[in-house]
C-alpha cells in the first residue's frame, strides 16, 4: 500500500459521529430490605375469652362454657403466624425489585460506559484510530501533550446512587466507577521509560512516537537528540526538520536524554536504572500484557505496536503530507555566501541605497533602502534568521558605499549580542543594546537633535533635501533589532520614531525596524511610512496580513530547512517575492573595514556625563560653553539637542529645593553653593540655639544680595517643640516669600516632604531631585517615576527635567568615599549681645532668679558666690529686705515660691533683673508675663532667660564648674 494511503483509508468500523443518546441521569438502586419488627403477643385478645367463658359458667353453671376460653391463645397464635408469613411474602418481593432494579441500572451503566469509551477514544485516539480518520491528524490540541500508553481501566464519570446495605448494589457501584477498554493517558512531560526484551518493547516505543507525531504539527512538536540504528526511522518525520515547539526526545537502551528535551520516550531493558525525568514506567511483555506504574499505582494494559516497515511508511507519509500542505521540503538547502553576490550589486550613487541580501530564484535580490523606502520593517520569529538577515544588509551596503556615503546607528534590545561583529566596521558609528539602561535611552534621543542637525546644514547650502549635491552628508541608517522589546522598555520612543519617518527621507535618515510581529507592536502611522517590508517566517497569519497582504509569510517552512527564507515586498510590488538570504562571514566584515570615506563619520549622540565632576572642570566646561551661571551647580546632559551645558542658579531664580536619599550628595550641594558664594552667603548653623537665632535675623532684616543656605529642612522641625517648630517654619516660609523681593538666594535640602514641610516645598520655584532608593520615594519628592533610575550615583539627579551631574565641592571628598575630618564652619552669633559661649554674671545691684533645685542653676550660684556675689532665698529675703553695698544681690526661689511673693516678684520684674532657668519654660510666661515665645534654649545646657526691667526675654548662659576663676574684679 502507498505511505499517503495509509493514513487516508477509512475503517469499515468507523466509530460514528455522534453518541448513544443515555438518561441524563441513572435510576437509583433500592436500600437492602429490612425485616420488620415483630409483632407483639396480642395479650388482651387471649385474655378477654377466658374471662368471658368464665363469666358464662358461672351464670350457666354449663361446663361446655369453659370450653370457650381457649379462643384467646387459639387467635393470638394465629396472628403471630399470619405476621410471619407476610413478612416472607414481602421480602421475596423486595428481592425481586432489587434485582430488576440492579439488571435496569446495569444496563445504563453499561450504555454509559460505551459512550464515554467512545468519547475518549474520540478525544485520545491512539495511531490505529489516527490511520481510520486522517482528519484528526495535526489537529493540534491545546494544553499540555498527552500520550495514550494503552487500553486499560481507569477511573469512570458514571455514578450510582443507593443500595445502602445490599452487597449486590455495592459490586453494581464499583463496576459503575471503573471504565474497562479505555484509552489511558499519561503526561509526556512526566517521561516514560519501556522497559522489556526484544521487538515488543522497540514497537510499543515506534507507536507511542508516532502516536504524538500523528496528534501534534511540525511547529508544535518537534524530535530532539541523536537517532541511531532501530530509530533511524524517525529522521524523515517533519518534526524532526522543525526547531520550535515541544522537544521530544526518542531514546535507545543506554543512551543519554538530551538537556533541551521538554519529554522523554525511553527504552531500557530488564535491571538497567531508568533514564532521568521518567516517571512513568511501563513494562512489556507482550502487546497483550504490559504493566504501567506511575505514582504508586499499577494498571495492566493494552498496548500498541507497531513494526519498524509500518513505522517507516507512516513517517514518509507524514513527510508528504507536510510538504504539500505546510510547505515544509525535506532536505536542507546549502547557504548562500554573502561575498559571491557583493559584486552583482549595482554601482553606488548619491540617490540610492541598494544592497543584494540574497537570492529570488536564480537572481540576485537587491532592495534600494532610498527608492523602496525610505524605511522597513523585517519581520520573523526566533529562529527564522532576522538576525543573520539584518547583519548581511548592513554589510551589503557597507562593502559597496563609504563612510561619507552611509553611517549606521544599531541598536541591539534582545540581549546585546546580535551586532558584535560590526562594532569595528568604520561605516558603524555606535552599537547600543538593551544592557545599556539609560545610555540606550539617550543614544536614541540624540536622534532629534541629529535631525535638526541635518535640517541646519541643509537649509544653510540652500537645498530642499539631501539629494541635492550641495548637501555634504552621509545617509544614517537606524537599524534596531526586537523594536518592540524598545517600546517596551522606552514607550514614549514611539513618537520620536514616529517623527523620523516622517521627516528622515528628505534628511537622509532611514529606519530598518526588526520585530518577531508587526500587528499590535508598529503602530499604524509609523507603518505606514515603513513601504518596504520584509518578512520570514511567522506563527500567526494576521502578522503575515498586517504587513505583506498575504498569508504567505505564515506558511514559510519552520526549522533548519526554512531558516533564511523571506519575503520582500516594496510599495509598487502586486505580490511578494521569494527571496533566500545570504549569510556572512568574517571575510565580509574585513571586506567592509576597507570602505573608508575622507573622515571618519561622527557619533550621533556626545558621551555620558562623568561620573566625577570637579568644580574646575565644571567651570572650564561652562567657558568653553559661553554661558556661565551666577552659581554653578552641575553638567545637563541634552541628547536630544547634543549637548551638554553647566547649569546653576542665580539671583532671578529665588530658591532651589534640593531632595534626596542619604548620602546622594545634598550636604555637597551646599558647599558647592557656598564656596562659589563666597563672603555673601548665611547659613544655618547645626545647633538649635544658634539655628533659631539665625532665622529669627533673616526672618526680621533679611540682608539684600545673599545667598541662604539650609541643610535638613525636614528634620528642623523634630529639633524643637511644637511651638518652637510651627513657628521656626512660619519664619522660614516668610523668609522664601520674600527672596524674590530682597535679592535672596535661598538653597534648602530635605530627605522627604511631609507634613508642613511639603507645604514649604511648594514656594521653591526650582528642585533638583537627587537619587532615592526606591521608586515610591523618588516619586513622593516630586519626581518623574518614568525617569527613576536605580543605578544612579550620588551627585546624579535632574533639574528641570535634565538629568545633571553635580559638581564636587572643592572642601568635600569625593562621592563615594569617607569623608576626612572638616574644620566646623563659624555659626552665627547669638542674639543677646555676648557670644554663645560667654557665661552670664549678675550686673545690677538687684537680680531675681527662679530656678528649681537642679545642677545647673546650682552651679551657676557657686560661682557667683565665689566671685563676690550675694546669694539669698527668697523666703530669707522677703523676712529681711535688707540689700547689701557694693556687690550684686541674687534672689533664688523656686517658681512656687515666687508666686507667693508675688509683690516682690512684680517689683524685681519691673525695675531689676529677673532671670528664668530653662527648667521652668513651662511658668516663663506667668512669672515674667511674657506674651511671645522667648529665644529657644535647648534643655540641660545650662541655659536661662533674662529679663532686664520688664524688657523682652533674652537667652543667657549659666556659667559652670570651669569658670571659678571670676572675681569681682572681673565683672563688668
Amino acid at each position: 500500500m502507498p505511505a499517503a494511503a495509509v493514513l487516508t483509508e477509512r475503517s469499515a468500523s468507523r466509530a460514528p459521529g455522534a453518541l448513544d443518546d443515555v438518561d441524563d441521569e441513572l435510576p437509583a438502586l433500592p436500600a437492602m430490605w429490612a425485616d420488620p419488627p415483630r409483632p407483639p403477643i396480642p395479650v388482651v385478645a387471649a385474655i378477654v375469652p377466658v374471662i368471658g367463658a368464665v363469666a358464662l359458667w358461672l351464670v350457666t353453671g354449663s361446663m361446655m362454657a369453659l370450653w370457650l376460653a381457649l379462643l384467646g391463645p387459639l387467635v393470638a397464635v394465629a396472628t403471630m403466624l399470619d405476621a410471619r408469613r407476610g413478612a416472607r411474602r414481602d421480602r421475596r418481593r423486595a428481592a425481586v425489585d432489587a434485582l430488576s432494579a440492579r439488571r435496569l441500572v446495569s444496563d445504563a451503566v453499561s450504555r454509559r460506559h460505551e459512550a464515554e469509551r467512545r468519547r475518549l477514544w474520540v478525544r485520545h485516539p491512539d495511531v490505529a484510530r489516527f490511520a481510520a480518520r486522517d482528519d484528526e491528524i495535526w489537529r493540534s490540541a491545546t494544553g499540555a501533550p498527552t500520550l495514550v500508553v494503552g487500553e486499560g481501566e481507569v477511573a469512570s464519570a458514571v455514578r450510582v446512587r443507593g443500595g445502602e446495605g445490599d452487597p449486590d448494589a455495592v459490586e453494581v457501584r464499583r463496576r459503575a466507577a471503573r471504565l474497562s477498554a479505555a484509552p489511558v493517558t499519561v503526561p509526556i512531560a512526566d517521561g516514560v521509560v519501556l522497559v522489556g526484551e526484544g521487538v515488543a518493547a522497540d514497537a510499543v516505543q515506534r507507536a507511542l512516537a508516532l502516536q504524538l507525531c500523528l496528534a501534534i504539527p511540525p511547529g508544535e512538536l518537534r524530535i530532539v537528540g541523536t537517532l541511531r540504528d532501530d530509530l533511524a526511522w524517525a529522521e524523515v518525520l517533519p518534526q524532526r526538520a522543525r526547531p520550535d515547539g515541544f522537544a521530544l526526545a526518542i531514546v535507545a537502551p543506554g543512551e543519554q536524554v538530551p538537556a533541551d528535551a521538554d519529554g522523554v520516550i525511553a527504552r531500557c531493558r530488564p535491571g538497567e536504572p531508568f533514564p532521568p525525568r521518567c516517571t512513568t514506567v511501563i513494562t512489556v511483555s507482550s502487546p497483550d500484557a504490559a504493566v504501567l506504574e506511575r505514582a504508586g499505582e499499577t494498571v495492566l494494559l493494552r498496548v500498541e505496536a507497531i513494526a519498524r516497515e509500518q513505522a517507516e511508511t507512516i513517517a514518509a507519509a507524514l513527510a508528504e503530507r507536510a510538504e504539500h500542505s505546510l510547505g515544509i521540503v525535506r532536505g536542507i538547502p546549502a547557504p548562500i555566501p554573502l561575498a559571491s553576490l557583493v559584486a552583482q550589486a549595482p554601482p553606488s550613487s548619491r540617490g540610492a541605497l541598494a544592497a543584494v541580501i540574497g537570492l529570488a530564484g536564480a537572481d540576485p535580490a537587491i532592495i534600494d533602502l532610498v527608492s523602496d523606502g525610505p524605511h522597513a520593517v523585517v519581520a520573523g520569529v526566533t529562529g527564522s534568521g532576522k538576525s543573520e538577515l539584518l547583519i548581511t544588509w548592513i554589510l551589503a551596503l557597507c562593502s559597496t558605499h563609504t563612510t561619507d556615503q552611509v553611517t549606521f546607528l544599531l541598536a541591539d534590545f534582545k540581549g546585546g549580542t546580535a551586532f558584535d561583529p560590526l562594532a569595528g566596521v568604520p561605516h558603524v558609528t555606535g552599537v547600543i543594546t538593551d544592557l545599556d539602561g539609560a545610555g540606550a535611552r539617550r543614544a536614541i534621543e540624540s536622534l532629534r537633535a541629529e535631525m535638526r542637525s541635518r535640517e541646519a546644514v541643509i537649509a544653510g547650502a540652500g537645498a530642499r533635501d539631501i539629494l541635492d549635491p550641495r548637501v555634504e552628508l552621509p545617509r544614517l541608517v537606524v537599524v534596531v533589532d526586537e523594536f518592540a522589546a524598545l517600546l517596551g522598555d522606552h514607550p514614549e520612543m514611539n513618537t520620536l520614531f514616529a517623527d523620523v519617518a516622517a521627516r528622515g527621507r528628505a534628511l537622509g535618515i532611514h529606519l530598518v525596524l526588526g520585530t518577531q510581529r508587526a500587528a499590535g507592536v508598529i503602530r499604524e502611522a509609523l507603518l505606514a511610512n515603513c513601504p518596504l517590508r520584509v518578512s520570514l517566517r511567522v506563527t500567526d497569519p494576521a502578522d503575515s496580513r498586517a504587513l505583506l497582504g498575504t498569508d504567505d509569510a505564515a506558511r514559510l517552512p519552520g526549522g533548519v530547512t526554512g531558516r533564511g527564507s523571506a519575503l520582500v515586498r516594496r510599495a509598487g510590488d502586486a505580490a511578494p517575492q521569494n527571496v533566500r538570504i545570504a549569510l556572512s562571514t568574517p571575510d565580509d566584515v574585513a571586506s567592509a573595514m576597507t570602505r573608508t570615506g575622507s573622515a571618519r563619520p561622527r557619533r550621533p549622540w556626545l558621551p555620558a556625563l562623568p561620573r566625577r565632576l570637579s568644580l574646575d572642570d565644571l567651570s572650564a566646561h561652562a567657558a568653553r560653553g559661553g554661558a556661565v551661571p551666577a552659581v554653578m551647580l552641575g553638567l545637563a546632559d541634552e541628547p536630544e539637542r547634543q549637548r551638554q551645558c553647566a547649569v546653576g542658579i542665580s539671583r532671578a531664580d529665588r530658591a532651589l529645593l534640593v531632595v534626596g536619599g542619604p548620602g546622594s550628595g545634598l550636604t555637597n550641594v551646599l558647599d558647592l553653593v557656598e564656596a562659589q558664594a563666597g563672603t555673601e552667603v548665611v547659613r544655618l548653623p547645626a545647633g538649635a540655639e544658634a539655628m533659631w537665632d539665625a532665622v529669627a535675623a533673616l526672618a526680621d532684616d533679611p540682608p539684600r544680595g545673599t545667598s541662604i543656605l539650609l541643610d535638613d529642612l525636614d528634620a528642623m522641625s523634630t529639633r524643637f517643640p511644637p511651638e518652637y517648630a510651627q513657628i521656626l517654619l512660619e519664619r522660614i516660609e516668610a523668609v522664601v516669600r520674600r527672596a524674590g523681593d530682597g535679592d535672596l538666594t535661598v538653597v534648602a535640602t530635605a530627605h522627604r516632604m511631609t507634613g508642613a514641610v511639603s507645604r514649604l516645598a511648594e514656594l521653591f520655584p526650582r528642585r533638583l531631585v537627587l537619587p532615592f532608593a526606591t521608586r515610591a520615594d523618588h516619586a513622593a519628592v516630586g519626581g518623574d517615576p518614568a525617569a527613576f533610575d536605580p543605578d544612579a550615583r550620588a551627585g546624579r539627579g535632574r533639574l528641570d527635567g535634565l538629568v545633571v551631574q553635580i559638581a564636587q565641592a572643592p572642601s568635600r571628598p569625593a562621592f563615594g568615599e569617607e569623608p576626612t575630618a572638616r574644620t566646623p564652619r563659624s555659626a552665627s552669633p547669638a542674639a543677646g549681645g555676648r557670644g554663645a559661649a560667654d557665661p552670664w554674671v549678675p550686673v545690677a545691684h538687684l537680680t531675681g532668679f527662679v530656678a528649681r533645685r537642679s545642677p545647673a542653676p546650682r552651679r551657676a550660684i557657686a560661682v557667683w558666690e565665689a566671685s563676690g556675689i550675694h546669694a539669698v532665698g527668697i523666703d530669707a529675703y522677703a523676712a529681711a529686705p535688707e540689700v547689701p553695698t557694693g556687690a550684686p544681690v541674687v534672689i533664688v526661689g523656686e517658681p512656687d515660691d515666687w508666686q507667693r511673693h508675688w509683690r516682690l516678684l512684680a517689683d524685681v520684674r519691673g525695675d531689676h533683673d529677673l532671670l528664668v532657668d530653662a527648667s521652668c519654660a513651662a511658668e516663663l510666661r506667668v512669672l515674667a508675663g511674657v506674651r511671645t515665645v522667648p529665644p529657644y534654649c535647648e534643655p540641660g545646657r545650662g541655659r536661662a532667660w533674662l529679663i532686664s526691667a520688664g524688657a523682652e526675654p533674652v537667652r543667657i548662659v549659666l556659667p559652670d564648674d570651669d569658670v571659678l576663676s571670676l572675681r569681682r574684679g572681673d565683672l563688668p
